[in-house]
């Protein structure tokens, strides 16, 4: 009964987990022609369960050599840092990660017209070069994952089932994800900043992880906890000024309608 009860905590964990992932995937499938684009986010989110279930497998066995120091350097009151496997990936995905956020927002800031002018279609990315950006981002983004699994329970069967039913749960939401992203596409400028914010959390986690130290002052992690109230904040702040757009929409079509009546009475 208690492994059933923690096999259902790490599912739901996974999928918590899980939504930045499918969120990164569903941004950098845009990349693709749009009739591959369904298909690149089935095959991420499937590498997700399969790199999940391997480094589930390489932690267990080999944790050792994951936080033995590779990196280590120190400049009194200035630098330190004493950087393993773990925090070398965490912070290189988290450093990514706001990279792609950061460049993404740009591109809705500073859109080029010149292509809709000119009548020229939106140049697709590779699918191969799109793919492996995707699994290497996986990595990252499984760390918590089997991390979480690990602190939940030793026993080996739950955490691989339970990891396999998470990610599950990500392949069928993603496509509902998409769609929702496609009708309402003021939610995708949510989107890139809740990216940004999970840039933000893995960059000082990895710092922290590796320990380093910038000026005497240790990098602090960004409680995860603190991430989900400010998501939370951002998701009530776009439904709230969405609704209010439409309201003021709609305000000023019934004063044109009015006034048109007003015009045809007199």
């Amino acid at each position: 009964m208690n492994e059933i009860l923690t096999l259902f905590m790490l599912v739901v964990l996974q999928a918590v987990l899980g939504i930045d992932n499918l969120l990164y995937i569903s941004i950098e499938s845009k990349n693709v022609a749009a009739e591959k684009q369904a298909f690149v986010r089935k095959i991420g989110l499937y590498m997700a369960i399969l790199i999940r279930i391997a480094l589930l497998f390489i932690i267990v066995n080999l944790i050792p050599l994951f936080q033995n120091p590779i990196i280590t350097y120190d400049i009194e009151s200035i630098f330190a840092i004493n950087m393993n496997i773990h925090s070398m990936i965490v912070l290189t995905g988290g450093i990514f990660i706001l990279y792609i956020a950061v460049k993404e927002i740009w591109h809705m800031i500073d859109y080029d017209f010149s292509s809709i002018l000119e009548n020229k279609p939106k140049t697709a990315k590779p699918i191969g070069g799109i793919m492996a950006m995707i699994m290497v981002m996986n990595v990252v983004f499984s760390f918590d994952s089997i991390l979480s699994a690990i602190a939940l329970t030793k026993t080996m069967w739950v955490m691989v089932v339970g990891i396999i039913i998470g990610g599950l749960l990500m392949v069928a939401i993603a496509e509902r994800v998409d769609k929702f992203l496609n009708k309402n596409r003021m939610f995708e400028v949510l989107g890139l900043f809740i990216l940004l914010l999970v840039g933000v959390m893995l960059t000082t986690e990895g710092g922290h992880l590796a320990h380093l130290k910038l000026f005497g002052n240790e990098i602090t992690p960004m409680n995860q906890t603190t991430l989900y109230f400010t998501i939370t904040i951002l998701v009530a702040i776009d439904i709230v000024q969405t609704k209010y757009k439409k309201n003021l929409l709609k305000k000023q079509e019934l004063k044109k309608q009015l006034e048109s009546q007003i015009k045809v009475e007199k």
